[in-house]
């Protein structure tokens, strides 16, 4: 597993060393980390279209990174992805994920969307990526918990659709070597193991269909996040490392009542600040031979993000696992013998 990295799109602002790729790379490369995932909205950190047009930009990007002392771990569009499929219930609140001459134009906003996940395949190949973050939106999280009963069909359906609209996508990723990695997360269609099983069902097992993991989605809803991981590492491709707690309550539970985020029971926390067992984790990964980055992603309700992104280097190289290459007790091994080994099985006893 390599790291320690860190996701910038919960850092990045107006004002420096927030306001530049350069910057935040220096500023997260003094902090200890060795990689950051850039999130591809925010122009001032990348201008997505051209890095999928011109490699001299590309490798400019990757030579600003370089130069602080930090690789390029992955792209990211969740915000784009998630516009990729939108019940027309979210439209008026989704807009805000796209240009303003968008608006109000659902099918524009999807074209809009879905040329953006083309463009981070080619900028991705530009930049030696082998994987790439995003959400894979939603048409059905309205009947999630639903009252009246859902039809007959209708997940069905609804999975058909995010799988028509998905696979051209997934085909264009897959001819650049890229894959793609969806964030298992609430809010989207793709929000634990039976959903990502029915979408990977519908896509046919489509080889650059793969997981972003983060357990801290999996805590607020009462998942076993260690199970998860023995389940679906062969398609694990990303980590991000998050924290958080389920404190449930005799006034609320998963739900939260719509309370704001500070009042919930389920919070994301800084990393060591929560409920998640890191340390189970990077070992089940480890186990299963997960090569990818471990990325920090800093949402918490209480800690200021700077004190949680300098904290979150040292927590993630602590628990970075160098894997043994012989076993403990490989001194008092004894060389290979088919005979001494028949006869301790007493198969050859006359």
């Amino acid at each position: 597993m390599k790291g320690p990295a860190i996701f910038l799109a919960q850092f990045a602002g107006d004002d420096a060393p927030f306001n530049s790729l350069g910057a935040m790379a220096r500023w997260a490369g003094d902090l200890g980390y060795v990689g950051v995932q850039i999130p591809t909205w925010d122009s001032r950190l990348i201008d997505l279209a051209k890095a999928a047009e011109s490699q001299d930009y590309c490798d400019e990007i990757a030579g600003v990174c370089a130069e602080a002392g930090v690789a390029i771990t992955e792209l990211s569009t969740h915000l784009q992805g998630q516009l990729v499929a939108v019940h027309p219930a979210y439209d008026a609140l989704f807009d805000a994920f796209a240009p303003a001459e968008v608006h109000g134009r659902p099918a524009e906003r999807t074209d809009w969307a879905c040329r953006q996940l083309r463009h981070a395949a080619l900028a991705s190949r530009r930049l030696g990526l082998d994987a790439h973050a995003t959400f894979s939106g939603a048409l059905l999280w309205h009947t999630m918990y639903p009252w009246p009963q859902r039809p007959a069909g209708l997940v069905e359906e609804g999975f058909a659709e995010l799988a028509r609209r998905w696979r051209p996508l997934l085909d264009a990723f897959d001819a650049e070597g890229i894959d793609l990695a969806y964030e298992i997360h609430p809010g989207e269609d793709l929000h634990d193991g039976i959903s990502w099983e029915r979408f990977l069902a519908a896509v046919d097992d489509h080889p650059r269909a793969n997981i972003l993991y983060d357990p801290s989605h999996f805590v607020l809803q009462q998942l076993d996040y260690l199970q998860f991981i023995d389940i679906y590492h062969e398609r694990i491709r990303m980590f991000h490392v998050k924290d958080a707690e389920f404190v449930p309550s005799g006034r609320a539970g998963v739900y939260g009542g719509y309370a704001d985020w500070g009042d919930r029971p389920g919070r994301f926390r800084s990393l060591g600040d929560g409920q998640v067992d890191f340390g189970g984790i990077f070992s089940r990964l480890t186990q299963h031979g997960y090569e990818g980055w471990a990325v920090l992603e800093w949402e918490c309700f209480l800690k200021h993000p700077e004190q949680g992104a300098a904290e979150g280097a040292p927590f993630i190289a602590a628990h970075l696992i160098r894997r043994a290459e012989r076993a403990f007790d490989d001194f008092a091994g004894a060389a290979p013998d088919a005979a001494r080994n028949r006869r301790i099985l007493g198969l050859d006893q006359g």
